[in-house]
């Protein structure tokens, strides 16, 4: 029983560095973003794709044109070029939408839900790559 518990605590103490470490940081893309409120748990306002977009890296999202997209902050530095939100529809399928960025050139606002008026600071779980 002893030598049991010995292999399944040495087990843990080898695969548990490595579960923590899988996912990896990346760069950021700004250090402040504009959002509903001070949680970014609110969408700011419905788009739709214009055109596919193909991510770079894990921080984007993939975007289909005509798919819509729920954005819930926007980034404030380099001119407003990301945005952060969320792709609904036929895409995904059956699976949870997936939060990510895209460049806000490929979409066009069709509904405004709230405005963006809490600036709240980026941290680093903003760009951590799973």
């Amino acid at each position: 029983m002893e030598h049991r518990i010995f292999l399944l605590l040495l087990a843990l103490c080898c695969v548990l560095p490595l579960v923590l470490h899988a996912g990896r940081q990346m760069p950021k893309l700004s250090d402040k973003k504009l959002c509903a409120d001070a949680d970014c748990s609110h969408p700011i306002l419905i788009a739709r794709a214009l055109e596919d977009f193909y991510p770079q890296d894990c921080r984007f999202i993939p975007i289909r044109q005509g798919q819509v997209i729920y954005v819930y902050a926007m980034l404030k530095d380099r001119g407003n070029l990301f945005w952060a939100g969320s792709v609904q529809g036929s895409y995904y399928g059956e699976q949870e939408a997936r939060l990510g960025y895209f460049p806000s050139s490929v979409v066009e606002e069709t509904h405004a839900l709230m405005p963006a008026t809490v600036e709240v600071k980026t941290d680093k779980w903003d760009f951590f790559c799973y």
